[in-house]
């Protein structure tokens, strides 16, 4: 399995995008791989920030100010991160920032994206839905970094939440290299046998530890996070369940659990 070669970071005006820029860096210094910093948020005038009407002119320059704020906060925190050569800023166009980003992401090996805050206004910059929508959109794995806490990115620890679809075995093989650099690697499995995968782990130099527990039903994602919990997991790896609409992403119930109440970072592929 070869390594990550690019990561592309999901850049908004949030504090929050110093915690995946670091994150990245640590992943990219570890591999040799560059990694790309890209902003992209809705803008101003699309978020109902402003109402149309009399005096649209000074309305639409209020918005193109507010643009130019968010931009300017976010390239001050990719420069103050002093990331030097590795890293390399790139600005998203396009009205629609899911669509542009996940053009970008076609590209790229591994994703680094953020938990929605729905407790910090900020971060409407971007849609609620903005990890998922790439995620499922691009095909590409991503690690979904939550919007509290800090994360070293030296995950000793990790959870695989296996279930035999495509979307689960394409997380795991995403996460070969994290799994062979962790110290402990726990498969568990509520809906299939976990030690399906332990041939094809093994020959990949993961020796995990397996779990099968009972039928968690609707509780899944509840279950998962739990486990992780238990177990001391710092990372969790596992497939994004859903499907995309011309206006609507939907999610599986354990991957929106998860989306909504993640503690640890998550490597999620569809």
């Amino acid at each position: 399995m070869a390594a990550f070669r690019s990561i592309l970071v999901h850049m908004d005006a949030s504090p929050r995008s110093v915690v995946r820029l670091r994150l990245a860096e640590t992943l990219a210094s570890r591999y040799d791989a560059t990694l790309s910093a890209a902003y992209a948020a809705t803008p101003a005038a699309m978020m109902g920030a402003l109402a149309w009407g009399e005096g649209s002119s000074m309305l639409a320059a209020a918005a193109a100010e507010i643009d130019a704020d968010n931009l300017r906060n976010a390239r001050a925190r990719f420069d103050q991160a002093g990331l030097g050569w590795r890293a390399e800023w790139r600005e998203l166009a396009g009205d629609v920032p899911m669509r542009a980003f996940t053009r970008a992401a076609l590209t790229a090996d591994l994703l680094m994206l953020g938990q929605y805050d729905r407790s910090d206004p900020g971060g409407r910059i971007v849609p609620s839905d903005f990890a998922e929508s790439v995620v499922i959109g691009s095909g590409k794995p991503a690690i979904v970094v939550p919007c509290a806490g800090d994360f070293v990115g030296l995950w000793k620890s990790v959870l695989v939440a296996w279930k035999p679809t495509r979307e689960s075995a394409r997380a795991i093989a995403a996460a070969l290299p994290l799994l062979q650099a962790a110290q402990h690697v726990h498969v568990t499995a509520w809906d299939g046998d976990p030690r399906e995968v332990e041939p094809w782990l093994r020959r990949h130099g993961v020796t995990p530890t397996f779990h099968r527990e009972p039928d968690a039903g609707r509780e899944i994602g509840e279950m998962i996070l739990s486990h992780a919990a238990d177990l001391g997991a710092d990372l969790l790896v596992m497939g994004c369940y859903g499907h995309g609409r011309a206006r609507e992403q939907v999610l599986g119930g354990a991957s929106r659990t998860i989306m909504d109440s993640m503690t640890v970072p998550v490597l999620m592929a569809h």
